[in-house]
């Protein structure tokens, strides 16, 4: 089976660092994807993304990336589902990044890096 997802975008806000009660570093941010194609209006149209950024990817892109810029994620479609406060269950559809690059900015931010671990 394979489960791998290639994408380039623009992130929709400033990405926000977060950390787990273990210490371990996390930043979820949307990342909007162009389709491609112009609508019968002349409009190109957009997906939005969520996506999931552990440990030093998230760090990284956390320091060194802000509302607008533009990066490209490979990682792998993850799943999940939980019951929301009115008892009703509530599906996850997220990109978990194993690399993020920065596509935009000073060429010293163009750098790939990985996790150890995407979990």
């Amino acid at each position: 089976m394979l489960n791998q997802v290639t994408l380039v975008g623009r992130l929709t806000r400033d990405p926000e660092i977060k950390f787990t009660n273990d210490g371990i570093p996390v930043t979820q941010v949307i990342i909007a994807v162009s389709r491609g194609f112009r609508d019968n209006n002349g409009i190109v149209q957009a997906d939005f993304v969520q996506c999931t950024l552990w440990r030093k990817v998230a760090e990284n892109t956390a320091q060194y990336c802000k509302k607008g810029s533009i990066i490209g994620i490979t990682g792998r479609i993850q799943t999940r589902n939980y019951e929301n406060q009115e008892g009703r269950k509530i599906y996850v559809t997220e990109v978990v990044a194993d690399r993020v690059r920065f596509l935009g900015g000073r060429p010293q931010e163009d750098r790939e890096f990985a996790t150890t671990s995407a979990d």
